[in-house]
């Protein structure tokens, strides 16, 4: 077998390495997120996707213009199972014409979601937000960082 096969040989083997431990850790990932259970009536906040693991979780959705969006912002309030109340977060709302839709995304970092509430509101209450991911990262994190993984593959 010459030098040039054997060199493209183990470029194929990397490459499958990595497929195969990326679909792992999607995997791995997605399959620990159970979803959580909506608990309000509004019809104007289509929400396509919520879940969440014991520490964090997401919500995504979409707001659609049924005559006038009441408020400016989209306030979630989380829940655990015995309702206590977590935290809250808001997305503010763009003006929206008519049947024309807002997408929004919410990122949380909260311990033992079990259901959630969306109301509109007009103006943030202040204190209380949820911490949203991802968060941006110090200079000295991101440093930490890449002096780890250069230390792994080395």
């Amino acid at each position: 077998m010459s030098i040039g096969r054997k060199i493209m040989a183990w470029i194929a083997i990397l490459v499958g390495l990595f497929v195969f431990s990326d679909f792992l850790i999607y995997v791995g990932i997605n399959s620990t997120y159970k979803e959580i259970e909506r608990q309000d009536e509004n019809s104007q906040i289509a929400v396509y996707q919520a879940d969440a693991t014991y520490v964090n979780g997401r919500i995504r959705g979409v707001i659609k213009d049924v005559g006038e969006v009441q408020g400016k912002y989209l306030k979630i309030e989380l829940y655990t199972k015995r309702h206590v109340l977590v935290g809250k977060s808001y997305v503010e709302i763009k003006d929206i014409e008519n049947s024309e839709t807002q997408p929004f995304e919410v990122l949380f970092k909260a311990n033992d979601v079990a259901y959630y509430k969306i109301d509109t509101v007009k103006e943030k209450e202040p204190g209380g937000e949820l911490e949203i991911l991802p968060k941006e990262l110090t200079r000295g994190e991101v440093l930490l960082a890449t002096a780890l993984t250069f230390l792994i593959l080395w």
